[in-house]
């Protein structure tokens, strides 16, 4: 009895161990299998970008990213590929969020942006463009392109003060930028003519000669002359 409850344990285990495997390589196989799919969908998407099929390659290269996350760049250049065919087309809302939803895996590209920058001021959505320019000077503190371009913005908002706060930084780069010195000319007699112009100290009121007595209006009591006694 011993021998036989000891026999069905070790065919219970073979059974377990046979269960585990063939699950562990169903696993295997359907990972092997998402791999697939995912190369699959990438390589396919890839030949959309080329041939500048955007819209395919944008949901091939969606479908490939949200199987294998190693292909978002490649999601990322198909939206920004998208994005400039739009702006260049003067779709700039679509452009707009093309740019915004590759930024959302490459948060660290000037180039996407500019491009978003560019959408945005021609929308004149000055606000968001600025705050564009704010994030390409963070990454590039020393391009006075940048500089310049969110100088121009701030003179648009009709802030001064900033606007020429950043073109004192292109002219402490670039003395020489034709640019920055025409806005600088620009700049300042704004501000100049903004001043308001300081009055004159006021007069103080001119002293009766010392010893001379005051003199008093024509027809006062004080004009006349008294009469003498009789």
């Amino acid at each position: 009895m011993k021998k036989y409850s000891a026999f069905s344990v070790i065919i219970a285990l073979a059974v377990c161990v046979s269960q585990f495997a063939q699950a562990q390589g169903k696993k295997e196989g359907s990972k092997g299998q998402t791999a697939n799919e995912a190369n699959r969908f990438a390589r396919e998407g890839a030949e959309a970008s080329k041939s500048q099929d955007w819209d395919k390659a944008v949901d091939l290269l969606r479908k490939a990213t949200n199987l294998d996350h190693k292909y978002a760049p490649d999601l990322a250049i198909a939206y920004q590929g998208r994005g400039y065919a739009f702006a260049k087309s003067q779709q700039y809302q679509e452009a707009i969020q093309d740019f915004s939803e590759a930024l959302k895996i490459k948060s660290n590209d000037p180039r996407i942006y500019e491009q978003r920058a560019y959408a945005e001021m021609k929308i004149y959505d000055y606000d968001k463009a600025l705050a564009d320019y704010s994030e390409l000077i963070k990454l590039k503190s020393n391009d006075v392109r940048y500089l310049n371009y969110r100088a121009y913005l701030y003179e648009t908002k009709d802030d001064l003060q900033n606007a020429m706060a950043d073109n004192e930084k292109v002219l402490k780069i670039d003395p020489n930028n034709a640019e920055a010195k025409g806005r600088k000319q620009r700049l300042e007699q704004k501000i100049a003519e903004r001043t308001p112009l300081t009055p004159p100290p006021a007069a103080s009121p001119a002293s009766s000669p010392k010893g001379s007595p005051a003199s008093s209006p024509k027809g006062s009591p004080a004009s006349k002359k008294k009469p003498s006694p009789g």
